[in-house]
């Protein structure tokens, strides 16, 4: 399973990358604005330094909500770096301009997914990725991992080549679920990837092996 890191943080990109497990980075608006960066011509940069950072895919969210301004958006996007995916929002025109990109050579991911017929639809116009967001349906009592299951099953049995993206990840379980379940891909904060690393009889086991060699070089 691919780990990508949700943010725009570039010190917790780097964090992650220097981890050596970083496949790739997520970002929206919402995630620019947290930092700090509006305007055009700054989130572009922002963009840009954040493809300095990583080997992996960059999804870089388009703003319009019709065809033409998708296509106008997202080819200035994918233009910045081979490394860019188009995110594209879970509509009407979204789909429409998913199939416009994947004719043209350009990776998207399909966002804002939260029922398996969404995802059926991204597949079908050729979606590099779909994002069905687990976390937010946990938040209204909707079986998040139930949908990552019911999506997993209906690309197996038709072979879409679309990867999905388990978004909205929150915690530790979540991303072992995922892998359980056949994600081929997780985003979420570095919190939850870090979370990873963590047990108490590790931290224990370790501590009594440093007290242990303490012990016998004294001797």
């Amino acid at each position: 399973m691919k780990f990508f890191i949700d943010t725009a943080n570039l010190d917790q990109i780097r964090e992650a990358q220097d981890l050596g497990v970083l496949d790739g980075v997520t970002t929206n608006p919402s995630l620019m604005a947290k930092e700090g960066i509006s305007g055009e011509d700054n989130i572009i940069s922002h963009y840009k330094a954040i493809c300095e950072i990583v080997d992996g895919d960059v999804s870089a969210e388009v703003i319009s909500t019709d065809f033409d301004g998708m296509v106008q958006e997202g080819e200035k996007l994918a233009a910045l770096d081979d490394k860019i995916v188009v995110k594209v929002p879970m509509i009407k025109e979204g789909v429409k301009a998913i199939k416009y990109f994947s004719q043209k050579g350009i990776k998207t991911n399909c966002t804002l997914v939260f029922s398996a017929g969404q995802a059926l639809l991204a597949a079908k116009a050729g979606a590099t990725y779909v994002s069905p967001f687990i976390g937010r349906l946990d938040d209204i009592s909707t079986d998040g991992l139930g949908l990552i299951e019911d999506i997993r099953l209906i690309y197996d049995n038709y072979g879409y080549d679309t990867e999905i993206l388990a978004a909205s990840v929150r915690h530790s379980t979540h991303i072992l679920e995922c892998a359980k379940i056949g994600a081929d891909v997780m985003t979420g904060p570095l919190s939850a990837i870090l979370a990873l690393l963590k047990h108490p009889l590790t931290d224990i086991g370790l501590e009594k092996f440093l007290a242990d060699h303490k012990n016998a070089s004294a001797k």
